[in-house]
């Protein structure tokens, strides 16, 4: 059961006192705590709550299951309705890096996610593994990527 465990963003609070509230329907108290539960949402599959927290007016006729590894989420910059993010991921063997910029407004009290500027990039066997551990990625997710 997940909910006895750190919550998958990276906050370092236990998954019920963070992400699972917001999943379940409670307002985010800002737009970091709304971005922060959408990437939990997508490391647990939460899609119809993905749906639903997406504006009416950018959001897609559904969310999808992927087969994206999750790896970690660090939040860079915030404002009143953006969030900057680096999250890293596996997909079909690699490691890349999804950095956002996501806006957000308010609908009926409650933030939703409206849009983003994006760059995926695969994460060199150098650089900071994506996943923000502070390691290179040769020796963090890398190794479990041969």
């Amino acid at each position: 059961m997940y909910n006895t465990e750190l919550c998958p963003c990276g906050s370092g609070k236990m998954y019920t006192d963070c992400c699972e509230p917001v999943i379940e329907g409670a307002v985010a108290a800002s737009v970091e705590a709304l971005m922060r539960s959408r990437y939990s949402a997508y490391v647990l599959g939460h899609w119809y709550y993905l749906h639903t927290s997406w504006h009416p007016k950018t959001r897609p006729s559904k969310v999808s299951p992927t087969s994206t590894d999750w790896l970690g989420l660090t939040i860079v910059h915030t404002t009143e309705n953006t969030v900057e993010f680096i999250a890293g991921f596996r997909e079909n063997g690699n490691i890349m890096a999804l950095h956002e910029t996501s806006r957000f407004a308010q609908m009926d009290g409650h933030w939703r996610y409206l849009d983003g500027t994006c760059e995926v990039i695969e994460a060199a066997r150098n650089a900071l593994c994506p996943c923000g551990s502070g390691k290179k990625t040769k020796r963090c997710c890398g190794q479990i990527s041969k």
